[in-house]
């Protein structure tokens, strides 16, 4: 599946980024060309994956799309808080 390699650098990115990489959660889902990634961190670790003003997670979304874009997906990255 085209979205695994995807599913799998969110992963990368957003446990690198967390103290408790145990804990990260990432789930695909896939509507027609559009693949879905929601992440979920313990609570006490959503800043770290959003970052000041939103743009560490900004940051995720566009390494994501850029990597989905050569892939011919559109990808969307939701952080669950």
């Amino acid at each position: 599946m085209v979205g695994s390699s995807l599913k799998e650098l969110v992963e990368f990115l957003v446990k690198s980024l967390v103290d408790n990489p145990d804990k990260v959660n990432v789930t695909e889902t896939t509507e027609g060309d559009t693949v879905i990634f929601r992440i979920s961190v313990d609570s006490s670790e959503v800043g770290k994956v959003i970052g000041r003003q939103g743009r560490i997670a900004k940051s995720i979304r566009s390494v994501v799309s850029a990597a989905g874009y050569r892939q011919s997906k559109h990808v969307v990255v939701d952080i669950a808080e």
